[in-house]
């Protein structure tokens, strides 16, 4: 760490190319704890970065704001430091300093890279990475967020964008830095740090050659102790579930490291100490590459929950949101069928004609090809959902009935896809079908109950179907268990508990909604301050959704009724939201 910190301008222009950089950009929240530290610290107000001071500047909460009961501080600053980690990762590889948050600080710490750093690092790494950086989401807190109305499609799993965070390594290829092993919001199980060198190999790696070649994945347990083979065992049932790679089940230890299969990855499961913990390592077998090295402590890998500890991991690393499919796409490493489901998870990420078409004709050219995998009928079922909800001009005259026959066709493929079951599940609730969507949706979450993603779908569907408990505790689950999760889970969680009648779980639930501004998001927030007796904060919150979205502020009802919330649901919230003087009776 420096002693002497680098000049104001250095320090600005980083901050700039975080800001900036595809990491950042969709998570607003993130950007404005980042930019108030760093703004702060730089006029000379480090001793203001107290918990208090931040919740109440940049969180909006008021004096009575209590950190023992109210984490969102300590939450945000953590995920912050994951989108750090991740950005220093990838993108910010090369940048002069690096700006750290210390742990157990909030002040911004920097260090200084050798002047040589950027030529030696560069001569590293083969294949050499494009200049476009991979195409990284936070914690979905802010680009795509889940809508209010029930919107399965393949871009929920690519939510799971934030996990690169809590899994990516932070690695400095020349100086070994201490990198983030913490499993957060797991019986608050302590965790251990550890650095990590990383070697690529230098030889030319080759393009795939199969159109609808799909990443591979071996599991190794490299101990023969109980722990490391229970976690193995669980990790070779959870990628079998993923759609999105092929798990060659079969032992590869006297298997040289290096493939000449580009799109071929090994995890290592091995102990970590004498105390039951184990190390999980990611590594490319094309590059030698390690992608992920996390340590799990005994208390996250016991009997009781190790599945749970294990779906965190894999659904930061299997998906198409995820570090796998990240490392591919920076590489230029991708097949045919990688690149549409790529191009398919960027319209997800930010929603909008030019990327719809993008995805769907990437998608359909495959269907032209005879495609055999049944991603390839999901996802395009569900852009033709899209295509009809949204208005888009491509293709002609989309119907819930051609909607329907792809994602039939995509069980018929994939008699075990998870996504094949959400994709007809998704048509079934756009068709107002509540008991054959629950049906399918329960289907798939049962097919693959590591992908943390795929519960959180079936707990919001659950919840828009009128099971609010059964919704809840599924919902309640994926969060407990992931290291970070978008905010729409949030919000499904708030509905749930708010029909519940347990207003201190919604609340909690509602107090993660503070970004992106969304009227649905407001609107919560806004029922938690009124239930609390909180004046100031009703009306704070009740102007800014009056400005923001008026037609929702005139008629809350209308906006909530187009996105078949369910009867008894809309009446209960509209009826809150009056009492806090929006809609029709305000």
């Amino acid at each position: 760490m420096l002693h002497d910190p680098p000049a104001a301008p250095a320090v600005r222009d980083e901050l700039e190319r975080i800001l900036s950089s595809e990491t950042f950009k969709r998570s607003e929240r993130a950007r404005e704890l980042l930019s108030y530290l760093v703004g702060r610290e730089q006029v000379g107000e480090a001793e203001r970065l107290k918990g208090y001071s931040i919740a109440v500047d940049v969180f909006g909460r008021n004096s009575g704001f209590d950190s023992s009961t109210d984490a969102v501080v300590r939450v945000q600053a953590g995920r912050l430091r994951e989108l750090l980690a991740q950005y220093y990762a990838v993108e910010g590889r090369h940048d002069p300093i690096r700006l750290v948050i210390p742990r157990g600080s909030y002040v911004p710490a920097y260090e200084e890279m050798p002047a040589d750093w950027m030529a030696e690092s560069d001569a590293a790494i083969s294949p050499p990475m494009p200049a476009t950086p991979v195409a990284a989401a936070d914690d979905r807190l802010d680009g795509r967020d889940q809508p209010p109305s029930f919107k399965p499609g393949f871009g929920l799993s690519s939510q799971v964008r934030l996990l690169w965070g809590a899994l990516a390594l932070v690695a400095v290829l020349l100086v070994a830095v201490a990198y983030r092993t913490t499993l957060s919001g797991l019986a608050g199980a302590a965790n251990t740090a550890a650095a990590h060198e990383v070697t690529l190999q230098t030889a030319a790696i080759p393009q795939p050659s199969l159109p609808e070649a799909l990443p591979t994945i071996r599991v190794l347990a490299e101990s023969g102790d109980e722990a490391t083979q229970r976690v193995a065992a669980d990790f070779k049932a959870a990628f079998t579930g993923f759609d999105t790679l092929d798990l060659i089940d079969s032992d590869f230890a006297d298997q040289p490291d290096v493939s000449p299969d580009p799109m071929s990855f090994a995890l290592a499961v091995a102990p970590a100490d004498n105390q039951g913990g184990v190390r999980v390592e990611l590594k490319s077998r094309g590059s030698g590459m390690v992608l992920l090295s996390r340590v799990l402590p005994a208390s996250s890998v016991g009997p009781d929950n190790a599945a749970d500890t294990v779906a965190d991991v894999a659904s930061g690393v299997a998906p198409v949101s995820g570090l796998i499919y990240g490392y591919l796409e920076q590489g230029g490493l991708q097949s045919a069928l990688t690149k549409c489901l790529s191009l398919n998870d960027a319209y997800y990420m930010e929603q909008g004609p030019a990327r719809h078409l993008a995805a769907y004709q990437c998608l359909e050219r495959l269907v032209g090809n005879d495609a055999k995998s049944p991603l390839v009928y999901s996802e395009l079922s569900a852009l033709h959902i899209e295509a009809k909800t949204d208005h888009y001009p491509y293709p002609a005259n989309p119907s819930d009935e051609q909607a329907m026959a792809l994602a039939r066709r995509a069980v018929q493929i994939g008699p075990t896809s998870p996504y094949a079951h959400r994709a007809v599940g998704f048509v079934y609730a756009r068709m107002s079908n509540r008991p054959e969507s629950i049906r399918w949706m329960r289907k798939a979450y049962e097919l693959n109950t590591y992908d943390l993603s795929m519960a959180a779908s079936y707990g919001y569907a659950l919840v828009f179907a009128g099971d609010y408990r059964e919704g809840a505790s599924i919902l309640q689950r994926a969060i407990d268990a992931s290291s970070a999760h978008p905010t729409w889970w949030d919000y499904g969680l708030f509905l749930a508990e708010f029909m519940l009648d347990d207003m201190d779980k919604a609340s909690r639930a509602a107090d993660a909604l503070i970004m992106p501004k969304k009227s649905h998001y407001l609107a919560a927030r806004l029922v938690v301050a009124q239930a609390r007796g909180d004046r100031d904060r009703v009306g704070a919150l009740a102007a800014e959704l009056a400005s923001t979205f008026p037609r929702f502020a005139a008629d809350p009802r209308a906006t909530l009724e187009k996105a078949n919330y369910p009867e008894d649901l809309l009446t209960k919230l509209t009826d809150a939201l009056k009492l806090a003087g929006i809609g029709e009776a305000s």
